[in-house]
């Protein structure tokens, strides 16, 4: 699982994660996160997306990562 907190998106974007819950049919983990910038929007994404690594501009990073 991950922590509680404020992670920062591979793009700039900070998000704060509020917590983990899971799909009511798959029981897939989700990652239930809060956008800190413009309308400070909720988003859920699936918890192997949000910890995985992607390459960007040629270089593997982490989607997501802690930052407090």
């Amino acid at each position: 699982m991950i922590k509680q907190g404020i992670y920062r998106h591979y793009k700039g974007n900070l998000y704060r994660v509020v917590g983990i819950g899971k799909h009511s049919e798959t029981l897939e983990a989700l990652v239930f996160y809060q956008a800190l910038y413009g309308d400070h929007g909720y988003w859920v994404r699936p918890l192997a997306m949000f910890t995985e690594n992607i390459v960007h501009e040629g270089e593997a990073v982490a989607r997501f990562t802690f930052q407090e």
